[in-house]
């Protein structure tokens, strides 16, 4: 197959998130799809968030965050709350908000998981800053359970692509991890 060379500003596609912090003493929930997990023991997730965003003081301020994955009929809400700036716009009454162990990583009621982070490391980019959070709770609707776990086809993720600034719903599985590749014979 052939190649060609792409731009270097390129973005595969991630999972669409609600970050929460605490902004002027509200909660505050911002879209962002920069998330990954960054480390098995301790578990912890880092997030990277553009450096206009008010989010930012929210996290540095109470050094917690939240990340909620919203389903599709969170979306609209979602997408609101990645376009609507909190330096311009009180967005605490978007969603029903609860507390875990930390009380300044509100949480998204609606959301099916939500994960509640105490601040551990920061890095400054250019553009953006990278947060990493030591994860201290995950809640999640028991209905996604399927042995103890969460069921990735019962949580139903969300992504999106760029350029294109498109959502979409996670697909089918199309192997096990670990497993598939010891068909392979060399």
């Amino acid at each position: 197959m052939e190649k060609v060379q792409l731009d270097k500003n390129f973005f595969i596609p991630m999972p669409v998130t609600l970050i929460g912090s605490m902004y002027k003493g509200k909660p505050n929930f911002m879209a962002a799809g920069w998330v990954s997990r960054v480390n098995a023991n301790p578990p912890q997730i880092g997030i990277g968030i553009h450096q206009s965003h008010a989010t930012i003081e929210g996290i540095e301020e109470n050094k917690t965050f939240s990340i909620c994955f919203p389903n599709k009929e969170l979306l609209v809400k979602a997408d609101y709350v990645g376009i609507a700036s909190a330096k311009k716009t009180d967005k605490s009454h978007v969603f029903d908000v609860f507390y875990g162990n930390i009380k300044t990583a509100p949480m998204i009621q609606e959301a099916p998981l939500c994960i509640e982070c105490n601040l551990v490391h920061t890095y400054k980019g250019p553009t953006n800053t990278f947060f990493i959070g030591e994860i201290q709770g995950v809640h999640a609707e028991k209905s996604l359970l399927q042995d103890g776990k969460i069921s990735p086809k019962a949580m139903d993720y969300l992504f999106l692509t760029m350029p294109d600034n498109n959502y979409w719903s996670l697909g089918e599985s199309v192997g096990k991890a670990w497993s598939i590749g010891k068909q392979y014979k060399a």
